[in-house]
């Protein structure tokens, strides 16, 4: 038997337990006489069953008479008097763990009984304009003090001890009767019971009493709080055995900033119901009922339709929208631009992009190494953030004019005075301070993956870049505080470059440090084990590379120093020897050729 044929057979859990106590045939909306209106003194009605297993609402049942409230499979049970255990999907650890609040001190329902007697003809034609019944009000015992609409709370023991009194032509005057203790969280829901009653099915929250009732006119469970400000205050778990929440708010940034935020506390359960783009500020579900008259039903249905849940996942859609641009983006010039200066680097990694962690022994020319690509990236107007914990800026900034100038530092000190030297001096520093806009140097020791994202988001609003170099010299260097172990705060933070690498389109350079081979040598061959203290690099990092020094490149005088860079590691790219790079000595810069 199909899928499609079980459920029709009404063979599926919820509709044999349904069919089992009212009998009937199945149907997505089964009908049958109501078994509670005769022993509530009503005249026997229509009890409708909702059993289309695609609905928010399959298994919730109704009474046309309102001689009972609504609910789901398990209020169904305990008013029919049917063991709980009987009910697909009854967890009797739910009801030990259930929220239980405490209630104290006199009730006022009598008084309640009494404004619900109070109802004037001018009530009922202020609702009736509204486009909900006498009947609908009387459910949840809405009265009338002779000038003020009472709201009664009444809570999950049946009593009420506070009641908000509304304006009927002003919302704002307001006052609310009884015990103060219930005006607050978690006290202050309208039509609490409703929570109970709808376990494991669907619930609306709404903002204002009034949008409830015109909720509850068409059938819906739910409840409301007084204002969208007490989402704030209100604990998600109270809606914890709640399927689907669905919330209803004004059509006003306010009230829609606090549903967000409620939403963002329940999780993907929630389901913040959008106003039409043609809504009016302010619009209400009252404000809805009146001017849609008898389309209200089909009003409301279209955008409970198009409700989307509160998920942590984009839309499908939007995926894959964005999976097309990012292909886009590959051949766009900004992208082709994020290139690291060296041409056999660029051919041998395709860019900077991704994380990219170079390793290599002490005084083997890493900083200096990185320090050129992230200047001559600057200088291609691409943003760098170089966070720096070994040279220090202003020493940072003379390599990179030596380098630009092509002048050693006794030179740039004189200014320049050798024949030309002025000029050459003057057109470098001019080069390096066009640069720096795009170029900022971060010394603070307290760095934190919170302030790199604020300093990211800055520089790429001031630049208007899409993309972010962030240069680490050095890995070992970054800040451990809160970790016990060196290694252990590391892997931390490769696991933060790895989120800030894929929700800002970042790529990083990150220096990192070898460990030392056998007798304390810095000789072992390359590969991913030599990279010191972190196991998670071969996992992090796009490009692991390693600056290794030649041994025919260690001669006598810094001109003759010689490294070979090679990849041991990478997601896109063959690992291999990358090239050679001699140290232009004494200018700060490195010289790429083809390794022979």
């Amino acid at each position: 038997m199909s899928t499609g044929e079980y459920m029709d057979s009404g063979r599926d859990d919820i509709s044999q337990f349904y069919l089992s106590h009212l009998g009937g045939q199945w149907s997505e909306k089964l009908v049958v006489e109501c078994p509670f209106c005769r022993s509530r003194g009503v005249a026997p009605g229509k009890l409708v069953v909702f059993l289309n297993r695609e609905s928010f609402f399959y298994g919730y049942f109704r009474c046309l008479n309102r001689c009972v409230a609504g609910g789901f499979a398990l209020w169904f049970a305990q008013l029919a008097a049917i063991p709980l255990a009987e009910v697909p999907g009854y967890d009797h650890t739910r009801w030990e763990n259930r929220i239980y609040l405490k209630y104290a001190g006199d009730n006022i329902n009598e008084e309640i009984q009494s404004y619900q007697n109070r109802s004037s003809g001018a009530i009922d034609d202020y609702f009736g304009q509204r486009s909900i019944s006498t009947a609908a009000r009387r459910e949840l015992q809405v009265g009338y003090n002779g000038r003020y609409l009472v709201y009664p709370y009444i809570q999950e023991d049946g009593n009420c001890y506070s009641a908000r009194c509304v304006h009927p032509e002003n919302s704002s005057d307001f006052f609310w009767h009884g015990n103060e203790k219930f005006t607050r969280p978690p006290y202050c829901l309208f039509n609490v019971q409703d929570i109970a009653r709808c376990e494991n099915g669907a619930l609306f929250l709404c903002e204002k009493e009034e949008s409830l009732l015109a909720l509850k006119q068409l059938g819906f469970p739910g409840v409301a709080v007084a204002d969208h400000n007490l989402f704030e205050e209100l604990n998600p778990e109270l809606f914890a055995y709640i399927k689907t929440l669905f919330i209803f708010v004004a059509n006003s940034p306010e009230s829609i900033k606090s549903a967000r935020k409620f939403a963002s506390r329940v999780g993907y359960k929630a389901r913040i119901v959008s106003w039409p783009p043609q809504a009016p500020n302010n619009y209400t579900l009252v404000k809805l009922a009146a001017d849609s008259g008898e389309n209200f039903s089909g009003e409301v249905g279209a955008m409970i339709r198009k409700a989307s849940s509160f998920s942590p996942f984009r839309p499908p859609a939007q995926e894959f929208r964005l999976f097309r641009q990012g292909i886009a983006r590959q051949g766009e010039e900004s992208y082709r631009k994020m290139a690291s200066g060296f041409s056999l680097l660029d051919r041998a990694i395709g860019g900077i992009h991704g994380i990219n962690v170079i390793g290599g022994g002490p005084k083997v020319g890493k900083s200096t190494f990185v320090i050129q690509i992230a200047s001559e990236m600057s200088r291609c107007k691409i943003p760098v953030l170089y966070y720096d914990f070994e040279n220090g800026r202003q020493k940072i900034y003379q390599r990179t004019l030596s380098r630009l100038a092509r002048m050693d530092l006794a030179e740039m000190i004189a200014g320049g005075c050798e024949p030309g030297g002025a000029d050459e001096f003057a057109k470098a520093c001019g080069v390096l301070e066009k640069m720096l806009f795009y170029w900022r140097i971060v010394n603070d020791r307290k760095i934190t993956p919170e302030l790199m994202k604020k300093h990211i988001e800055f520089i790429r609003h001031e630049t208007r870049s899409d993309y972010t170099v962030v240069v680490i010299d050095s890995l070992h260097k970054l800040p451990f505080k809160e970790f016990a172990e060196k290694r252990v705060g590391i892997d931390a933070w490769l696991r933060q470059m790895e989120s800030i690498r894929d929700d800002l389109q970042v790529s990083f350079l990150v220096i990192s440090e070898l460990s030392r081979g056998e007798g304390g040598a810095y000789d072992d061959l390359p590969h991913l084990g030599v990279f010191k203290g972190s196991g998670d690099i071969e996992y992090s990092a796009d490009n692991a590379m390693v600056l290794f020094p030649e041994p025919e490149g260690t001669g006598s005088t810094p001109g003759d120093r010689g490294n070979r860079l090679h990849l041991v590691a990478s997601r896109e790219h063959s690992p291999g020897i990358v090239a050679d790079y001699r140290l232009d000595f004494p200018y700060w810069s490195f010289v790429e050729k083809r390794a022979e």
